[in-house]
């Protein structure tokens, strides 16, 4: 018989994937057996390369070693020949893992037999474009070709994708010819519904949530169900591993649920949640949400000596703060007892023991297997008593399970000592279980029919699984997402406690973090940052996003919510010389100029006025628009063109004041080029400028920032202005109460305000580029 790499290769497999085959003791085994099978079956003829895709496929795939004679025989028989039918065959065997398997009702639904001709293709498209014709000629390549090759697919179910694929492109190229350039532009976003009275409604779906780009959140959330198994079908997961009482415990939890569907966001309360918390609180719970089903705060407090109240009351407080409700508050501490007795039970099974290798023996890419691995049991639990009644120092000895991980970590720790005070149980431990302990098994207790995590923990799922079966547990399923990162920060509860202690933030608040408190204190909306998930999706790769993304959402959103007001940074003092001392008009000015039904409020106008330096120069200069002496401007909602009477210096040369000549803007000899902003009686206010906290995108990656993130910092990322004014609409407003300053920017209350003094912070400019203002 050939070897291994030469047999491998033999039906069609690389070279470089044999040689991977050939480091999974487990698939090569089975692939070898595969082959030798085929190969009895067919004979002389040998497996050709599409038999040996096939096979590879199926002893890649397969989860129960016993079908795969079963399957092989059907592949080498040409009974399944296409992926599709290897994909059906794989879940039949995987639904009925009982003996003896019903042939004729496997090869009913595999599709054995089945053999679709290209004339049947062509005339169930054929009848797929005649139903969309009109909506094809009106939209031509921007229709969705999707839903003709789902639906021409829909009745040919085990046709090759591919000839549909060829036939919809050439029947769609036939009726609507070649693309033009005006195929080729991109799609114009859907404008906003007007009411008969001209005001701006949002779109809105039937229950009330705001659309994304064409889908809400929820229909983002719901979409992403058709990937996930049903409640109770748990064992059609690939890589879930079925046993004999796989089938009685999902009965069980059915009954229990009612077939709900339940999820959990189990945040560890060490530090506060930040911007890729966001998307896991909208993935857990707006997905519980979207399908009718309820979704647990859980709390991950096994680690004693990190947690603290303030990040249980945080960690609630955002969660609710982006619109979620928790069905239940739990902890995994109420589960101490419970866990505790269900340790005892592994160790009895023989499935785990009492290791005394300390921490730093442990650590490493091959750590030595234990000297205490295969300990009798009774030996072990005897020492574990131990453990839990406080004889043993911390760090002397652990409860290790025996089991391999994907990433070939070995035994990893279930319970170790800490005598630390616990926040919820006190001095009642202590011995605390491990994440790669508790996590699955307060899952089971829970119920949870999908526990929703990052890709980081794809290669705890073996040994998730591996835990509920060894105790005969319910076993929910894990599903493995792609974490959101963003460019130009940091998230990690390390670095930001260290960016705090360095001083270079004031706290995890810092409005130029991007924690969630942090952003709240920014001013952005919380329905951006869910806006932005949705729209980042969920997807199994990571998913870097530049931070200009996000705060397009969040302008997005405050230009419909944000009411107007005007403010000036760098206040230049205007006198009104033609108006008569202790005059004072009321100015009406719309909260949203675009629809002045959504309110307005009224500010004073009076002799005395201040406009931004910015808005004059003395000399003037080609493209500059706004006020010089030579150049009048018109004040904004005031109904007056002013124009420069005396320029009043400083002893520097500096202009400090102007006296001024107004008129109606109905008088004016000519339309100004410009309208400015002014106030007028107004509040003396701080204003916080944010800029990016970091110089470059990756401030974690050596290879840009040698240096370490430390060496990163803006020196410019923060500009506070103390002598701000703010006409007096804002007066009463209340801390996180968002604005648009007009031509300046959005801007936040912060909490550090007085009733003697507001301080605002920038959420951000009106415009990605400021420069392009």
């Amino acid at each position: 018989m050939a070897d291994p790499l030469t047999l491998f290769t033999s039906i069609g497999l690389s070279e470089q994937k044999a040689k991977e085959t050939l480091k999974n003791d487990a698939l090569c085994s089975a692939l070898k057996d595969a082959i030798t099978q085929a190969q009895r079956v067919l004979g002389a003829a040998g497996v050709d390369k599409a038999t040996g895709t096939l096979l590879y496929t199926m002893t890649s795939r397969l989860r129960d070693p016993k079908r795969l004679g079963f399957l092989t025989d059907h592949i080498a028989q040409r009974k399944i020949c296409t992926e599709l039918q290897l994909a059906a065959a794989l879940e039949f065997v995987k639904s009925h893992p009982q003996d003896p398997i019903n042939q004729q009702e496997f090869e009913s639904l595999c599709g054995v037999g089945v053999v679709i001709t290209p004339e049947q293709i062509e005339d169930k498209v054929e009848k797929v474009i005649k139903k969309h014709k009109d909506q094809l000629l009106q939209e031509r390549y921007r229709f969705n070709m999707g839903l003709l090759m789902g639906e021409a697919r829909g009745g040919l179910m085990w046709a090759d994708g591919k000839m549909i694929k060829n036939e919809v492109d050439m029947q769609v190229l036939h009726l609507l010819g070649p693309k033009t350039e005006a195929d080729l532009e991109k799609k114009p976003k859907a404008q906003k519904a007007k009411a008969p009275d001209g005001e701006v409604k949002e779109e809105l779906t039937m229950n009330g949530e705001i659309k994304i780009e064409g889908r809400s959140l929820m229909d983002e959330l719901r979409g992403v169900a058709l990937n996930f198994h049903k409640p109770g079908e748990n064992y059609k997961t690939e890589g879930y591993v079925v046993t004999p009482k796989t089938m009685d415990l999902l009965k069980q939890h059915l009954e229990f649920t009612g077939g709900q569907i339940r999820t959990r966001f189990p945040p560890e309360p060490n530090g506060i949640l930040h911007i890729g918390h966001a998307k896991a609180i909208n993935f857990n719970f707006g997905y519980a949400k979207a399908n009718d089903g309820i979704c647990y705060l859980r709390y991950d407090d096994t680690n004693p000596e990190k947690e603290e109240e303030k990040y249980f009351t945080a960690i609630k407080d955002m969660v609710e703060w982006l619109g979620y409700k928790p069905y239940e508050i739990t902890h995994a501490s109420d589960n101490f007892q419970r866990l505790y007795d269900l340790a005892v039970d592994l160790i009895r099974r023989g499935h785990a023991y009492v290791c005394h290798q300390r921490g730093e023996e442990l650590k490493g890419h091959n750590p030595p297997p234990s000297p205490w691995r295969e300990r009798p049991a009774e030996e072990s639990l005897v020492l574990f008593d131990r453990m839990r009644r406080g004889l043993f120092a911390e760090g002397e000895a652990t409860v290790r399970m025996k089991i391999v991980m994907e990433d070939g970590k070995m035994d990893p720790v279930a319970y170790r000592i800490k005598y630390t005070a616990h926040h919820r149980t006190g001095d009642a431990w202590c011995i605390y279980p491990t994440y790669d302990y508790t996590h699955c098994l307060c899952d089971s207790i829970e119920n949870i029919t999908h526990s929703l995590c990052t890709k980081e923990f794809q290669a705890r799922r073996s040994s998730y699984f591996w835990l509920c079966n060894a105790l005969d547990v319910y076993c929910p399923v894990q599903w493995e997402y792609g974490r959101l990162n963003l460019t130009y920060t940091v998230v990690s509860k390390r670095k930001i406690i260290k960016l705090v202690e360095e001083g270079t933030v004031r706290d995890w608040d810092d409005p130029r973090l991007f924690t969630l408190t942090a952003l709240r204190r920014r001013g952005f909306p919380s329905e951006a940052i869910n806006n932005f998930c949705a729209k980042v999706g969920v997807t199994v790769a990571q998913a870097t996003m530049e931070p200009h993304m996000l705060e397009s959402c969040v302008r997005d959103v405050l230009n419909d919510h944000a009411p107007r007001a005007m403010a000036v940074l760098e206040p230049l003092k205007v006198t009104i010389a033609n108006l008569p001392e202790g005059i004072r008009n009321d100015v009406r000015v719309p909260d949203f100029p675009a629809n002045e039904f959504m309110g307005s409020h009224v500010i004073p106008f009076t002799r005395t006025i201040f406009i931004e330096q910015s808005d004059f120069r003395e000399v003037m200069e080609k493209g500059y628009k706004r006020l010089t002496p030579d150049q009048p401007v018109g004040l904004r909602h005031a109904g007056y063109v002013i124009s420069v009477q005396k320029v009043i210096k400083d002893a520097q040369g500096r202009a400090v004041e102007l006296e001024v000549h107004c008129c109606s803007s109905n008088e004016a000899a000519e339309k100004p080029k410009a309208f400015i902003h002014w106030v007028s009686e107004p509040q003396k206010c701080e204003i916080r400028l944010y800029e990016r906290l970091f110089l470059h995108k990756n401030p974690e990656d050596p290879s840009e920032v040698p240096g370490g993130f430390l060496s990163d910092i803006n020196p410019n990322s923060l500009q506070v202005i103390d002598s701000a004014l703010v006409d007096i609409s804002v007066s009463k407003a209340k801390v996180f109460d968002k604005f648009q300053f007009e031509r300046v920017g959005y801007f936040a209350l912060d909490p550090d305000s007085t009733a003697d003094k507001l301080v605002f912070n920038r959420t951000v400019t009106l415009k990605e580029d400021p420069g392009k203002m």
